[in-house]
């Protein structure tokens, strides 16, 4: 018998193409021996080959396939997740003689959730005589695997109403929908049933529990059904540290590792020390990090997928780049995650030129790129010595159709917006206009206001009105903004209207932008009343305010306001204690300057910046203490800049100091030999003093460097219109009744005993109009301009 067989047998090294024939495999011979054969297989895990010999007994009326041994396809159809075999197994049981008893169509209603067919599992559990909880448990686990969470929670109710009693298994499928729905409400009802029910102290009940309450966000809820669980097994601490790590507290996620290992009982796995790792990186705790390594390797997953992506990332974001490659290196097989995840962390660490780097290793092995790769790379071009690999991105993404997803659109116009090419960001929108979302508004709006575009904020801004897109707290923030450059309270007014009618005023953002705009307009009576309706202000709201009114001379006020924000409780940050400064510098308060000055650091723990710095320069230049002002720029820690320099210049003409005047003149020009601020005022500081042969040479010197004064400019807004002035022009179409104008004011300034011709005519001036003014110009020079 069997030398008769040998010539028949056939050797094949393809496993999913193996031939059954009743003669050459003799298991297949009888019924018995067939159904044996089959149930053997799946016994021993060989579901495709067990598929494979259903698949010829199938053809075959020869041979029928007991109960068990359908059980047992059934199964293989649920692990091979084979929607085409199941149904064909199915098909088979119906056609057959044989009755499916309730533990079989349950396997069938199983089989037909976990294949990710719903739909065929609801038809089986409709036409089943007979349900117990399996069968209630089997539907609601389909659902809830395949995304329908609200029809799980509806057959739950119908379990209750049936009268069945949910087993843990049950309460594990409905939490996993309940937390698909996010109905925390919903979640807080089952953990009372479940509290009921005999299930409250059974493991898989209460892990499904902490699941849910951390994809909640409660992690109070969640912390507290972990320390109701008598004997914890690796899920348990798995989903405890996953959810400290996730929703913030890393440092929480660290001691509940450290827990679990003093207590011995688990091994962690590669999921628990992923959620490690990701807690060190938040923590940007590299140390910790490494004792966690050494641990991984000791355990033997320092090359398994999971925990070595992890891994990489927290190097990478602690800034260890070489570690993270290394780590990286030694991945298994690593798939895309695991590339998305180096490359994103050498393009956030600015190192661009690595990260394509192994972009393009990356593509060489086999891998095709996806949204997050091709977002990671362009997050690293994100300065202007950068753009042209910026650019060679963007070509890439158009070559492959990435260019139609909005998402990568949008980092492309956040790339330009960083690398100054706003001209090209206008062309990437331009180019999604009927597409773009909310963040590509957003991010245009935000690329012009970071770029002083305050006029294509505006525009942009009534587009955004007119299409399908509803303004959100950051538009409006960037609006609020551009109004604040230009000066316009108008608009300024008409956004207050806009973000009150739309609720978003209520945003502390927002609220926080009005009150800076209408400071820079001016308008302190409506930034003090809008700050007074709000129930708490941060260190934001009052910093504007406090710099406000320092900018505009009301000194002694915005010291009672830093006052009452320390008694408040807000603690104050560098800007505020620079309006500080400066309110004292415009009330001539030294003293009280210099003290505040001096505690910055001990008091407050901030470091002086140079712009603290700079005030202090202009509160003792102010005073006459020239000599002080200057021995300050010396001692400073900072080298000093032409800011600091043109304010103790201006001092110096302002007190006739000539001497110290000239060093800083000399000192600008050593910074910047085109100034022009300084040699004028320089020049004018010889001319008071009637040194006119150091003003003739100036100007001659001047006209060598080819040093042009830059005429002063303001502008104010009339009826909606902004009208620009400018020294030397004679353009705008009303020029005469201005010149007209102008004379008379001249006369009743002279009738009022008051020389126009000082300096301190103007100095002693208080303007509280949304009008600017830069240079030096003196005002009696300006000549209006055309609009």
């Amino acid at each position: 018998m069997i030398n008769k067989l040998k010539p028949h047998v056939t050797l094949s090294f393809e496993r999913s193409k193996p031939s059954f024939h009743p003669w050459n495999i003799p298991n297949l011979r009888t019924e018995q021996s067939s159904n044996d054969y089959i149930r053997n297989l799946c016994i021993q895990k060989r579901y495709k080959e067990a598929l494979e010999a259903f698949d010829f007994i199938e053809k075959s009326t020869e041979f029928r396939i007991n109960p068990s041994t359908y059980a047992h396809l059934v199964s293989a159809c649920s692990a091979l997740r084979s929607l085409e075999h199941g149904k064909k197994v199915h098909k088979h049981i119906m056609t057959s003689k044989c009755q499916p008893d309730i533990v079989l169509q349950n396997r069938i209603l199983s089989m037909y959730g976990k294949c990710g067919s719903v739909k065929d599992a609801m038809k089986v559990f409709d036409v089943m005589p007979q349900r117990n909880v399996v069968s209630w448990t089997s539907v609601i686990s389909g659902c809830s695997q395949n995304g329908q969470d609200s029809d799980a929670v509806e057959f739950y109710y119908r379990m209750r109403q049936a009268g069945h009693m949910p087993d843990q298994f049950t309460f594990g499928s409905v939490l996993k929908a309940c937390s698909g729905i996010n109905d925390a409400w919903l979640g807080r009802q089952l953990h009372a049933h479940i509290v009921k029910s005999e299930c409250g102290d059974q493991l898989i009940a209460q892990n499904a529990l902490i699941a849910m309450y951390t994809k909640f966000g409660l992690i109070t809820d969640a912390s507290l059904v972990f320390s109701l669980i008598a004997t914890k097994d690796l899920i348990s601490w798995g989903s405890m540290i996953a959810g400290f790590s996730q929703l913030g507290y890393e440092l929480d996620a660290l001691l509940c590792f450290k827990e679990m290992l003093s207590q011995g009982a688990y091994q962690p796995n590669e999921f628990i020390f992923g959620s490690a790792f990701s807690a060190c990186s938040s923590l940007l705790e590299p140390e910790y990090g490494r004792q966690i390594h050494g641990m991984c390797l000791k355990f033997g997953l320092g090359s398994d997928i999971f925990a070595g992506c992890s891994l990489s990332d927290m190097y990478a974001k602690c800034g260890f780049l070489e570690s993270a490659k290394v780590v990286f290196n030694h991945i298994d097989r690593p798939d895309l995650v695991s590339w998305n995840a180096i490359i994103s962390g050498f393009a956030n660490n600015e190192d661009a030129n690595e990260a394509i780097l192994l972009f393009n290793k990356m593509r060489c092995i086999g891998f095709n790129p996806n949204d997050v790769t091709i977002l990671s790379l362009l997050s690293g071009c994100s300065s202007s010595w950068t753009i042209w690999q910026g650019r060679q991105v963007h070509s890439y993404t158009i070559k492959m159709g990435f260019d139609s997803r909005v998402p990568v659109c949008n980092s492309l116009l956040s790339m330009y917006a960083k690398c100054s090419a706003l001209s090209d960001a206008f062309k990437v929108f331009e180019d999604i206009s009927n597409s773009a979302d909310s963040v590509s508004w957003n991010a245009m709006l935000t690329a012009c206001t970071q770029h002083n575009q305050a006029g294509d904020v505006l525009r942009l801004f009534g587009l955004m009105l007119l299409s399908q897109i509803r303004p959100d707290h950051i538009a409006l923030s960037n609006i609020i903004a551009a109004c604040a450059v230009i000066a316009s309270l108008e608009v300024g007014n008409q956004v207050h209207c806009f973000s009150m009618k739309s609720g978003l005023v209520l945003n502390l953002s927002v609220t926080n932008g009005l009150i800076d705009m209408y400071t820079k307009c001016g308008s302190l009576g409506t930034a003090q009343k809008l700050f007074n309706l709000m129930e708490n202000p941060d260190v934001v709201s009052w910093s504007s305010l406090i710099v406000g009114y320092a900018q505009f001379g009301y000194g002694n006020e915005a010291l009672e306001l830093f006052r009452m924000m320390r008694s408040s409780g807000v603690k104050p940050n560098e800007v505020t204690l620079l309006g500080v400064l400066t309110a004292c510098s415009h009330v001539g308060l030294v003293e009280e300057g210099l003290k505040i000055f001096r505690t910055i650091e001990m008091e407050h723990g901030i470091a002086p910046t140079r712009e603290h710095c700079s005030c202090m320069v202009d509160l003792l230049a102010r005073a006459g203490r020239l000599c002080e002002a200057e021995e300050f720029i010396k001692e400073t820690a900072f080298d000093p800049d032409i800011v600091v320099w043109k304010t103790l210049l201006a001092a110096c003409k302002t007190h006739g100091n000539t001497d110290i005047g000239k060093r800083a003149a000399e000192n600008i020009i050593k910074i910047d030999p085109s100034n022009s601020a300084a040699h004028v005022l320089l020049c004018s500081i010889h001319a008071s003093s009637g040194r006119w042969k150091e003003v003739a040479r100036l100007r001659s010197l001047m006209k060598e460097r080819g040093v042009k004064k830059v005429p002063g400019q303001s502008w104010i807004e009339v009826k909606g219109r902004i009208h620009a002035f400018l020294a030397d022009d004679t353009l705008h179409p009303e020029r005469d009744k201005v010149y007209e104008r102008l004379e008379e004011l001249w006369l009743q300034m002279l009738d009022e005993g008051c020389d126009p011709l000082e300096p301190w005519a103007l100095n002693n001036k208080r303007s509280f109009t949304g009008s600017q003014k830069s240079g030096l110009t003196p005002w009696y020079e300006n000549a209006y301009m055309s609009p």
